[in-house]
C-alpha cells in the first residue's frame, strides 16, 4: 500500500547559519536539538535520505523546513525563503515520486509570505505550507498575519502547524528548575513543544479565524498537540466563545491530524473518534522519530484499521486534502 509521511522535515545550511547568526543556537533549546546525527539526516535531501525511507517503509516524503524556519528573521526571510524554496523545488524535481515539499514562508513579512505561498503552489508545486506558531511575539490569530491564512484558503491548500519552543518567559516559570538537561526537554520534546502547538489552533478557534476562512484546513501532528484529548474539557469555552459554532465542529470541519511517528494504536482510535477516519494523515516526523526495523509500515499493517480506512490514512485523505491545491 502506497504511504505517504506528511510532516518529514529538512534544513539547509543558509538557515542553519542564520539562526546561529540570531544566537538561536543559545537562545532556542530546540535548535540545539538539531545536532549529531539528527543534524545529518536533517541536511541530507538525497541518497541517505532516501535510504532510510525505504528501511522505514515509506514510499514518499512531504518535506518542510524544521523549526523554528524562520519565524525569528525580519526582511532579510523573503530571500531566504525564495532561495529555500527553489532548492526544494529541485530536490522534488529530481525524485518525483519520492518527494513532495510544504512551503518554507518570510512569516515576519505578512504580504510577502502570501506571494510566496502562491509562487510555491502555482509555479514550484508544492502542497501546502507549514508555519511554527508564534512570530515573534504574535500568535498565529494575530490580524497582522491572517493574509497568510487567508491565501491558504484561497488556493486550496492545508497550513501544518508546527511545535515551537515555548518563550523564554514560560520556560522560566513552568519549564525551569529540574536541570538542564531535563528542563530542555520539558520545553521542548516532552510538553512544551505540544502545548504550544494545540494553542495556536486553539487561539484560531477562538479568535473565529475559522468563522472568517471558512474553508481553511489546519494539521495538527502527534495526534492532535493535546487538543483532541481534551475536546470534552475545551466545549465547556462555548458558553462563552461567541462563535458561529461548537468548538468541536471546527475539529471535525477545519482540522487533520497526524502521527508524527508516534505509533500508538489508541492514540489513531481517539483521534477517529474526534475527527473521523477522513481526518487522518500519516507521518513519520523525520528524522526526530526515525527508527530502524520498518517502523512506519510496521504500524500501518498492525493498526486497527481495515481496506479503505487504512488506504485513507497511507495516501488517501492526503491526496483529497491537497488536490485542489492552486485553485482558487
Amino acid at each position: 500500500m502506497h504511504l505517504i509521511g506528511i510532516e518529514e522535515h529538512f534544513l539547509t545550511s543558509e538557515i542553519d547559519r542564520a539562526w546561529r547568526s540570531l544566537g538561536l543556537d543559545r537562545t532556542d533549546p530546540s535548535v540545539a536539538l538539531h545536532a549529531g546525527a539528527c543534524h545529518g539526516r536533517l541536511m541530507n535531501l538525497a541518497d541517505e535520505r532516501l535510504a532510510l525511507m525505504d528501511e522505514s517503509g515509506l514510499d514518499v516524503q512531504v518535506l518542510s523546513l524544521t523549526t523554528p524556519a524562520l519565524h525569528d528573521r525580519g526582511v532579510e526571510s523573503v530571500d531566504i525563503a525564495r532561495r529555500t524554496n527553489d532548492t526544494l523545488a529541485a530536490v522534488v524535481a529530481r525524485h518525483p515520486q519520492r518527494f513532495q515539499a510544504l512551503a518554507t514562508l518570510p512569516v515576519s513579512q505578512p504580504e510577502a509570505a502570501a506571494l510566496e505561498l502562491e509562487r510555491c503552489i502555482g509555479e514550484l508545486g508544492f502542497k501546502g505550507t507549514m508555519l511554527c506558531g508564534r512570530v515573534g511575539s504574535r500568535h498565529l490569530d494575530d490580524p497582522a498575519l491572517m493574509p497568510i491564512l487567508a491565501q491558504a484558503e484561497r488556493l486550496a491548500v492545508p497550513v501544518l502547524l508546527h511545535p515551537r519552543v515555548p518563550p523564554p518567559a514560560v520556560r522560566q516559570a513552568y519549564y525551569d528548575g529540574i536541570s538542564p538537561a531535563l528542563d530542555t526537554a520539558l520545553a521542548t520534546y516532552g510538553l512544551g513543544w505540544h502545548y504550544d502547538a494545540g494553542l495556536q489552533f486553539l487561539r484560531l478557534v477562538l479568535a473565529g479565524a475559522f468563522d472568517r476562512l471558512p474553508r481553511l484546513q489546519v494539521i495538527l501532528g502527534h495526534w492532535g498537540e493535546m487538543v483532541l484529548f481534551y475536546i470534552e474539557r475545551l466545549a465547556a469555552m462555548d458558553r462563552v466563545a461567541s462563535l458561529s459554532r461548537p468548538i468541536a465542529d471546527y475539529c471535525r470541519a477545519n482540522l487533520y491530524v497526524t502521527a508524527s511517528g508516534m505509533f500508538l494504536p489508541h492514540y489513531l482510535a481517539r483521534a477517529a473518534a474526534v475527527v473521523g477516519h477522513e481526518r487522518l494523515l500519516f507521518s513519520t516526523d523525520f528524522p526526530y522519530q526515525y527508527r530502524a526495523g520498518g517502523d512506519a509500515r510496521a504500524f500501518l499493517e498492525r493498526c486497527d484499521l481495515e481496506g479503505s480506512a487504512k488506504a485513507a490514512l497511507a495516501h488517501g485523505n492526503w491526496q483529497r486534502l491537497t488536490r485542489g491545491a492552486g485553485v482558487s
